[in-house]
């Protein structure tokens, strides 16, 4: 059966949403994160601050449409990077990674939206709204090339008789939480690669290393080694660069 093709009402509905989201992001590049309201993204669209709780139920609701819209433009980009490099299991992962810290570098405001501000705490979480599903998307790239690599060979893992009792009860809980896509072990060790290039990322975006390096691509670099030898894998530098030819 033939899709039904949207409505000229839906499609300008869309139009207008597209416009909403694109006014809301030159606020945050250009003024920052507290430029964006209600009345002042209506301003940049032309419409009244009144017409545009026709969109939005408020700024809550119109700050997590955007949020949900970042997350899927920084999966999008890890996907597409996993996906042109089919070769391994530690290609792909290291493509993915390397993707998401080019969008990061690029896109500082947007990523110090998503990652610089606290998150909503456990019991004030909605699992049902755009912006939670679109983060745990985004989550689910990283994690499943983890699982991929434990799959095609499981990675060194240290014995839960060796971590604290508190460690490895989080642990058998976030496993369980993960379908056992990971045991406890490996997603401590899942964990432990996450919090070291989440960690390097947000230094870099946040300006938190210019006393030191003016250049954190091969700092970078180096953390993605370190990250193969945690899961049991071969380093594999970036291709180089194309040059045109003259």
């Amino acid at each position: 059966m033939t899709a039904q093709a949207p409505s000229r009402r839906d499609r300008l509905r869309r139009s207008t949403l597209a416009e909403i989201h694109a006014a809301a992001r030159k606020l945050l590049v250009t003024q920052g994160s507290a430029a964006v309201t209600i009345n002042a993204v209506a301003r940049e669209v032309g419409m009244s601050g009144p017409a545009l709780y026709h969109y939005y139920s408020g700024l809550d609701d119109l700050i997590g449409a955007v949020t949900a819209g970042f997350y899927q433009e920084l999966a999008d980009e890890m996907r597409a990077a996993r996906d042109a490099c089919p070769s391994s299991p530690i290609s792909r992962l290291l493509a993915t990674a390397r993707a998401m810290r080019a969008w990061a570098v690029s896109h500082p405001a947007e990523f110090g939206w998503l990652f610089a501000r606290p998150a909503p705490a456990p019991g004030k979480r909605r699992p049902d709204s755009a912006e939670h599903q679109a983060g745990v998307a985004f989550e689910q790239v990283f994690l499943e090339q983890v699982a991929e690599l434990w799959d095609s060979g499981p990675f060194p893992v240290p014995g839960l008789e060796d971590l604290s009792p508190s460690l490895r009860d989080q642990l058998r809980a976030y496993s369980a939480g993960l379908g056992g896509r990971l045991p406890p072990e490996a997603a401590h060790v899942f964990l432990s690669c996450w919090i070291r290039l989440y960690g390097l990322l947000c230094m870099e975006v946040l300006n938190q290393l210019s006393f030191a390096y003016s250049d954190v691509e091969p700092v970078f670099e180096e953390c993605l080694r370190d990250l193969c030898g945690m899961l049991g894998r071969p380093y594999e530098p970036p291709e180089p660069a194309h040059r045109p030819t003259s």
